[in-house]
């Protein structure tokens, strides 16, 4: 019987499992890292143990490190998570070595899926329908498209798609590289790439005594980056006879590995319904609360029954009832190559509403680093119908108070409202071919981002009306007489607009130039009348510079703007700035001062928060200075290089 619980791992996952162990009456320890000490799951940890460091392979990911705080904190077993040390085989087998319970499947069913390639043979073996491996060296234009995939990877990392047979050797050298640089293993693998598939995936559970549940599917075709952003259960459309056959393969498997505990079979299905075997994640998905909050279970204490030796409970799940939703909140800013983002989170509030589950390793006052993923939580709906999930999670969404860093929480309620997705036209292309329309650029005739800003103009002034202090009313108080129009400047983030709020004051109070009736105003809220009778909510919050604006429909945030601009406040023509602090992976082949480069053309990989960015060249020209090198670790707003346009006169 577990009596303490180590958890391997950090956030929201660590959070949600000691969750259940709290239900059940099991003590809890948290490992964090140096970046990590005042994160929420060390604060509802009983007990949490220190791994010296900040970076993920100094701490999360040293085995020996975890075993020994898991022997020093009197855990009797170990539950890895998802992510860093999931799915290594000789962690798990480390921990049992050391005398302790590891929920999770066994070592060899770990080591016979951790190869993609390993993994196909074993499922062609058991009659699990699979797509026919491609030979890089031998591919011709039929082959195309391609996928490259790494072997040992996961998350998107080590994958490019090839349309162009030119293209292939520099991907398969680009897909190498990042494959060694994320996992160790450099091997590569190509298949044909399924144009507009669908991502349909089963949930297994497996006991020790023979039992496997096959509990439903999930559908995660919306995907940025080859990682998933929504998720749902079931999958919409279909059929019972193709349900039938996803539940049969991968019962069968995990009946191939002798599988024991959560975990997940992935297919893809191509456009006329034919399911191919894409891999098992022998863990639990993220994706995990949509299967249960169909089925009414909890898979993590499913996970530790059956680590203590238990059957499943009976030989068939429970019937599944309703439709369930999940959104991935990130820090990302899906308008600039979803560049991860950092800095406090000064408000993060979800309503609470019946149907919402909410899970987060964050809270109010909070940091978000550069160390690891940039996922802020998980929004989970369940409903009796997929309509009702969806809207409710959209609602749900966009009624969410977030102060700080960007997120795609924007994104994600067009998404959940694009006719598309309404429709249930599901495929991994989804963002490809939409990311442009979700993610609009401001129209002029919008009137909303101006009326968020005139609302954080008067809230200012508000405030400043009622800040303590002797003599009179300081600047932006109410007077009885009128006034020459007082302005303030905003720009709005993250798109950059700049908004200018003018008012006068007068006898009855503050008049905007623009002709609204102010009907109340206090530092923090501002209500509005409009010149169509509409009156409107303004809820807002001020950091620092920053004034953020909630609204009933959408929330924005301003930077507060000085009156005029400094002049010296620029930046070298044809710069290339580090987008956020990271690690300089790679340079593009011969990349150095002198070289022509075209715009457009990636010349820098960056590594931040689990994810390569590529800096491209802003412009046609030549390299006049290289800051760069492989391992140069960089803050926001370093200069990396510059690139002149060979118009200009040469540099001296």
């Amino acid at each position: 019987m577990i009596s303490t619980l180590l958890v391997a791992n950090r956030g929201e996952i660590a959070c949600r499992i000691f969750r259940t162990c709290r239900a059940l009456g099991i003590a809890t320890v948290a490992v964090y890292s140096d970046a990590d000490a005042d994160a929420l799951h060390v604060r509802e940890a009983d007990t949490a143990v220190r791994l010296p460091g900040a970076a993920p392979s100094d701490t999360y990911l040293r085995a020996d490190l975890v075993v020994r705080a898991a022997l020093a904190a009197g855990a009797d077993a170990v539950h890895p998570g998802y992510g860093f040390l999931s799915e290594n085989a000789g962690f798990a087998r480390a921990v049992q070595d050391a005398g302790l319970l590891w929920v999770g499947p066994p070592v060899k069913a770990i080591e016979l899926m951790a190869s993609k390639t390993r993994a196909k043979e074993l499922m062609a073996a058991a009659g699990v329908p699979l797509l026919a491996p491609v030979d890089p060296a031998e591919a011709t234009a039929d082959d195309l498209p391609l996928l490259l995939k790494a072997a040992a990877g996961g998350g998107g990392r080590g994958m490019r798609i090839v349309h162009e047979l030119v293209d292939l050797p520099a991907e398969l050298t680009a897909a190498t590289a990042e494959a060694v640089s994320a996992f160790g293993d450099g091997e590569v693998f190509a298949e044909p790439y399924v144009e507009r598939g669908r991502h349909v995936e089963v949930q297994i559970m497996a006991d020790a005594h023979g039992g496997v549940w096959a509990l439903g599917t999930r559908d995660c075709s919306l995907q940025r980056r080859h990682q998933k952003v929504i998720e749902e259960a079931p999958a919409p459309g279909l059929d019972d006879a193709l349900r039938t056959r996803l539940h049969d393969a991968a019962v069968a498997a995990a009946h191939a590995v002798g599988y024991r505990g959560a975990g997940t079979v992935e297919f893809l299905l191509t456009a006329d319904g034919r399911p191919y075997f894409l891999e098992m994640n022998t863990r639990l998905q993220v994706e995990h609360p949509v299967t249960e909050a169909v089925f009414g279970l909890d898979l993590v204490a499913l996970q530790l029954r059956i680590a203590e030796g238990e059957p499943l409970p009976a030989t068939a799940p429970p019937a599944p009832h309703g439709h369930a939703v999940e959104a991935r909140l990130y820090a990302e800013d899906p308008t600039h190559d979803w560049q991860p983002q950092t800095g406090a989170l000064h408000t993060f509030h979800v309503p609470g509403e019946p149907g919402i589950r909410l899970d987060t390793g964050y809270t109010d006052g909070d940091t978000i680093g550069v160390h690891y993923d940039p996922m802020l939580a998980k929004v989970v709906a369940h409903a009796p119908t997929r309509t009702e999930a969806v809207r409710l999670l959209a609602r749900t969404l966009e009624r969410a108070r977030i102060h700080g860093p960007v997120t795609n929480r924007e994104l994600l309620v067009r998404s959940l409202r694009h006719p598309d997705f309404l429709a249930a036209r599901l495929d991994t292309g989804f963002y490809d071919r939409h990311l442009d329309a979700l993610t609009p650029a401001p129209s002029p005739s919008d009137p909303e981002p101006r009326l968020a800003a005139l609302a954080a103009a008067l809230a200012d002034a508000a405030a400043r009306q009622h800040a303590p202090g002797p003599g009179p009313a300081r600047f932006g108080a109410w007077r009885n007489i009128s006034s020459q129009p007082r302005t303030k400047r905003y720009r709005a983030e993250p798109d950059g607009t700049e908004h200018e709020a003018a008012y006068r004051t007068t006898r009855t109070g503050p008049a905007p130039e623009t002709g609204e009736r102010v009907v109340a105003t206090a530092p923090d809220r501002v209500t509005l009348e409009t010149g169509d009778g509409l009156t409107r909510h303004y809820d807002i919050a001020v950091h620092g510079d920053k004034a953020y604006v909630d609204t009933a429909t959408g929330s924005y945030t301003f930077t507060a703007l000085p009156r005029f601009t400094d002049p010296t406040d620029r930046t070298e023509p044809g710069s290339l700035l580090a987008p956020m602090p990271g690690t300089v992976v790679r340079l593009a082949d011969g990349l150095t001062t002198g070289t022509a480069v075209t715009a457009g053309q990636p010349l820098i990989w960056l590594e931040a928060m689990k994810m390569e960015h590529r800096i491209l060249a802003p412009a046609s020209g030549i390299l006049a200075a290289l800051h760069a090198s492989p391992g140069l670790q960089v803050e926001v707003g370093a200069l990396l290089a510059v690139v002149q346009d060979v118009q200009e006169e040469p540099k001296q």
